[in-house]
């Protein structure tokens, strides 16, 4: 079984792939979000990547059927006691007045020190600018550690860019050797942090998500999948 991934317009399709002795592409949306495609052992891969790129409308409206029965995360209110993830933990927000707007984490808290304490759009501000600031220099130190397994192969250390995403964890711009990293990532834990880095930094080799591609990234991260699979799980 092998995994793969199409584009649908801003979104990614990822699916596992299994070849068996069949005459027709099957293509199943489970209850828990997972895509399951059984192929024919003659189907070349880019047959059937055309097969689920064909059907991904069908997919996508599957997939918000589901949806719809799962607990939603209600909106987040950025008032004290309410909790919130830093680098896979929870810890409580604590928004007091003050003097000087700044931000740390202390303990199991993250404190927040407003001149408005009241403004909950000035409180999200604040732990936003937080997040990216914090966000960047760890991206940027695991993008070097990801790198040294990659140096051998010739790919270069990409520039990192920290912007909001509505629908990734991250993107990569291969021409110019840049990624872009969603801010919400520094919420996820380490080992979720480094396969997002790791498979926008094969994309420097591989831009689509070829055979190839996936060949490599399970050749310098081969725990890859079990990754992707706690990062599909988390709800921040």
């Amino acid at each position: 079984m092998t995994e793969h991934t199409v584009n649908f317009g801003e979104n990614k399709i990822c699916f596992s792939l299994e070849q068996k002795p069949r005459k027709a592409v099957r293509i199943s949306v489970m209850p828990d979000l997972s895509i399951n495609v059984t192929a024919p052992r003659d189907s070349s891969v880019e047959k059937v990547l055309q097969k689920v790129q064909r059907r991904a409308p069908w997919i996508a409206r599957q997939i918000d059927y589901f949806q719809s029965f799962m607990p939603k995360q209600p909106p987040r209110q950025f008032i004290s006691g309410e909790t919130h993830y830093y680098f896979g933990r929870q810890y409580r927000l604590k928004v007091l007045k003050a003097n000087q707007q700044d931000v740390k984490l202390k303990g199991k808290y993250i404190f927040v020190y407003s001149l408005r304490p009241d403004s909950r759009p000035r409180t999200r501000r604040l732990l936003y600018e937080w997040y990216r600031v914090r966000a960047k220099a760890m991206f940027d130190a695991v993008a070097k550690r990801c790198h040294e397994r990659l140096e051998k192969y010739r790919v270069k250390l990409p520039v990192i860019d920290v912007k909001s995403m509505q629908s990734r964890w991250g993107s990569c711009v291969h021409t110019k050797g840049r990624i872009g990293l969603n801010t919400e990532l520094i919420k996820a834990p380490s080992h979720c942090i480094e396969y997002v880095i790791m498979h926008e930094m094969c994309h420097l080799k591989y831009p689509n998500h070829t055979k190839k591609f996936y060949n490599f990234l399970s050749l310098v991260m081969p725990d890859w999948a079990k990754r992707k699979s706690r990062l599909e799980k988390i709800v921040l």
